[in-house]
């Protein structure tokens, strides 16, 4: 089992978005708690690294040891800027 941290310009975006979306991410950011490459999950070229696809909303995170590290929350047009 995975704990998962939210790095603090996450959670703001995660904020910022319709309360839908969010509440949307926030639950398929928690299912992956058990298992985190049952989403859809792939690992970004030439970085450590990973994104979780939700629609049009991307979630950039980190794996270290068995903690989830929520980098980023956006629009797919804006995450990887």
């Amino acid at each position: 089992m995975f704990n998962i941290t939210w790095h603090q310009e996450a959670l703001k975006e995660l904020y910022k978005l319709d309360f839908f979306i969010a509440k949307i991410i926030f639950k398929k950011v928690e299912e992956m708690r058990e298992d985190p490459f049952s989403k859809d999950v792939k690992r970004l070229k030439g970085q450590t690294s990973f994104r979780l696809r939700i629609g049009d909303y991307r979630v950039l995170f980190e794996i270290i040891g068995n903690i989830l590290f929520i980098k980023k929350v956006g629009h797919r047009k804006n995450i990887y800027d």
